[in-house]
């Protein structure tokens, strides 16, 4: 027997002796129900094994919810970004027909200006939530006060900041992925072996959150080897004359075995090695594992 949105909810309301707009105030987690109520009904919606008609809802109300998407503008290009707006894309071809209208905010990510410019124009407009990546970290705690004063969701991609209480964070364990790269790193070392970490980022924030990678790596390093030699340096250029001092500077002064770059700029060391015909040293990138993480 097929059961209507309407006669589901009378039905889960009978069983449990109460009323529809209580079995309603349960459904969308509102207040107002006794715990001990709320527990004997979603005990009869597990029963019934009742799942709400999202899609009629949305008809029925008629309402578009508004979301907003503040990330870097090279998204266009094929790197980092391009995923991120794949998977947002995918989304919203499956979802698009519930009434879920997208708007991307787009900012130069070497600029605060720009990025502060880009999320006050969100905000001319009615917005349901928020997709954003924070990268800048002064500026992007101001931006989540800004939506919890207008009372907006927000969500935090690539880049998470605990503190700024985003509904959730989809990208990477920074310090976890650190770890998974000195676990694979392991068999390429011995004892004594000298390693290189480096972290190159155009701003300091971005730094910040390069040194939790860093930091799981060198534990875990720590944890395997008892003599293992790890320097780690941060250069906030990508310049590749800078790079190439450094190199030469550091790789002057003691034999080193492998390099660790911390993020996607692994190929102007790659170039390096390339140039200088380095053979014995071994380069490793970034492995992120991404998960979801609800606060």
């Amino acid at each position: 027997m097929k059961i209507t949105e309407l006669s589901g909810v009378k039905e889960i309301a009978r069983r449990a002796d109460v009323s529809i707009a209580t079995v309603d105030r349960v459904l969308h987690n509102r207040l107002g129900v006794a715990q001990k109520t709320k527990e004997k009904i979603l005990n009869i919606i597990k029963e019934m094994d009742y799942k709400p008609n999202i899609l009629a809802k949305r008809l029925a109300s008629k309402r578009v919810y508004k979301f907003g998407i503040l990330i870097p503008n090279d998204h266009n290009k094929a790197g980092y970004w391009k995923a991120p707006i794949t998977g947002i894309e995918s989304a919203y071809s499956e979802f698009g027909e519930f009434g879920v209208e997208l708007s991307y905010y787009l900012f130069d990510k070497e600029d605060r200006k720009n990025f502060v410019e880009m999320y006050d124009v969100i905000f001319e407009q009615p917005v349901d939530g928020i997709i954003l990546a924070p990268i800048f970290l002064k500026e992007s705690m101001d931006f989540a006060i800004k939506c919890l004063e207008n009372r907006v969701q927000y969500v935090f991609i690539e880049t998470n900041i605990p503190a700024a209480r985003a509904l959730s964070y989809i990208g990477a364990d920074l310090y976890q992925s650190g770890r998974v790269v000195g676990n694979i790193c392991q068999y390429l070392l011995e004892e004594k072996d000298n390693v290189l970490v480096i972290n190159i980022a155009k701003n300091v924030d971005s730094a910040e959150h390069l040194e939790k990678r860093y930091e799981g790596f060198k534990d875990f390093m720590l944890e395997t080897f008892k003599k293992i030699n790890i320097t780690n340096i941060s250069l906030e250029s990508d310049n590749a004359e800078i790079l190439n001092y450094e190199l030469d500077k550091l790789l002057k002064k003691r034999d080193v075995r492998l390099i660790f770059v911390t993020n996607g700029r692994v190929h102007l060391v790659a170039e390096y090695i390339r140039k200088h015909k380095l053979k014995n040293v071994k380069l490793v990138g970034t492995i992120i594992p991404f998960r979801i993480l609800n606060t």
